[in-house]
């Protein structure tokens, strides 16, 4: 049999190794060369491969076709049996299909004895979901394969594999110009969206990270924040107030920032949300830092309110702590707090963000936050509605409050400072946003 052609990149596909990865946009020819050589090897050596994806809901929801497919192209129709759920070889060789998310520890060990498992989309696979895989995938010399175009740089696939690559993983990353399959209708496209969407081309043809989600309420400003190299190490000034922000969430998490001003700079160091936790263990929590402390900033309502059972407002609990809480106003006086809503809150955000810094280190879950705060989708007129409340909305809120009270907070210092003047040196890692 004739080899057929092969993309050089995935040339290590033939190679030794416990992890192979595969990473990059659209038409890089991934796919096909992985169940080119998959099939290849399988022709060659009775093999047991679990093709898996985060959800399959039936056999078309997986890579069951594009595997009979290559068969017919690959002349290796005598070699293999396409049944409904299964392909099988005749020396052997088995492909089963399964999605992860319906797993559990115990529902997964039916697929110890592979030897292979190609991991297809992996830009979609949940922690949950490596967690339970990896151990399972354990015969001696077995291996694990993996393809996906990138979203984001905090999902679980692209940080275990590309930011934290394991040391016996070979990793490529391969693009449409690496593909030798690649033709004029698919190159026609790539050019219509490199001049009619230049901002989705790089993630979609080039295989960069977005700064977002699709449809994230501050996309542009999250990915300026990348592009000016406003999320940084951004340390923590004595000199200057540290005020606290907080978004309530007594049910879920409380999400809770340190922000400082220094003339129109909005400096956010450190970010942390607090799960189903009291404010007086927050309260003693943040104490621990030592900070030179301004105040406390609630949400204009429910910072204010007693709760339901007439038990003290989160503005009561913190100024027992010791705290110096931002005013809410009355009717003779406008207060400290900001009344703006969720929408306006929104837009004066958007307007902000050309004034944040955040640190890198200590702000991480807020940077993953701001990436994943979207707007619901009604499924019927598929029109957008209020941000979304999952886990990602009490990051995305507390920018809105850092926002919209940033004007009213000081600095008890009350003397002449020199400007700041950012210093962007080279991140430890050498990789930076």
């Amino acid at each position: 049999m004739t080899p057929p052609e092969f993309p050089e990149k995935l040339e290590f596909l033939f190679q030794p190794a416990r992890y192979k990865v595969a990473f990059g946009g659209r038409g890089g020819s991934k796919s096909w060369g992985f169940s080119r050589a998959l099939l290849l090897k399988g022709v060659a050596k009775k093999l047991r491969v679990l093709c898996t994806r985060e959800v399959q809901r039936t056999i078309k929801d997986s890579v069951h076709k594009l595997l009979e497919d290559q068969i017919q192209m690959l002349g290796l129709g005598a070699k293999y049996q396409v049944l409904d759920q299964k392909i099988r070889g005749g020396n052997g060789t088995e492909f089963v299909f399964s999605g992860l998310a319906t797993h559990t520890i115990e529902s997964i060990k039916s697929f110890e004895g592979c030897d292979i498992c190609w991991v297809e989309e992996g830009q979609t696979i949940s922690a949950r979901s490596w967690n339970i895989l990896l151990p399972t995938i354990r015969k001696e010399e077995s291996e694990i394969w993996v393809s996906f175009n990138p979203e984001l740089e905090t999902d679980p696939t692209y940080d275990r594999f590309i930011v934290h690559a394991p040391d016996d993983a070979i990793v490529q990353k391969i693009n449409w110009r690496d593909n030798p399959w690649f033709n004029e209708v698919l190159n026609n496209e790539r050019l219509y969206d490199l001049k009619n969407y230049p901002k989705d081309y790089l993630n979609k043809w080039e295989g960069e990270c977005k700064p977002a989600v699709e449809g994230a309420i501050f996309f542009d400003e999250l990915q300026a924040m990348m592009r000016e190299k406003r999320i940084r190490n951004v340390p923590y000034d004595s000199m200057l107030s540290a005020h606290v922000v907080i978004d309530l969430g007594f049910g879920d998490a409380m999400a809770v920032s340190i922000v400082q001003k220094m003339t129109s700079e909005i400096r956010v160091v450190w970010y942390r949300e607090f799960i189903r936790e009291k404010l007086s263990k927050i309260s003693s929590d943040l104490k621990e830092l030592g900070y030179n402390w301004g105040k406390i900033w609630l949400p204009h309502a429910d910072g204010f309110s007693k709760t339901s059972t007439g038990q003290d407002s989160a503005e009561e609990i913190m100024k027992k702590q010791g705290w110096k809480v931002a005013s809410k106003g009355s009717l003779n006086d406008a207060g400290e707090v900001s009344s703006l809503g969720v929408e306006a809150g929104i837009k004066v955000a958007r307007e902000r963000f050309s004034q944040m810094y955040w640190d890198e280190t200590n702000c991480k879950r807020l940077i993953e936050c701001a990436a994943r705060y979207r707007r619901s989708i009604n499924q019927v007129t598929m029109t957008a509605g209020a941000p979304l409340h999952d886990e990602w909305c009490h990051g995305g809120d507390n920018i809105r409050y850092i926002a919209i009270n940033a004007d009213q907070m000081t600095n008890a210092a009350d003397q002449p400072r020199m400007p700041y003047v950012p210093v962007f040196e080279p991140l430890d890692s050498g990789v930076g946003y």
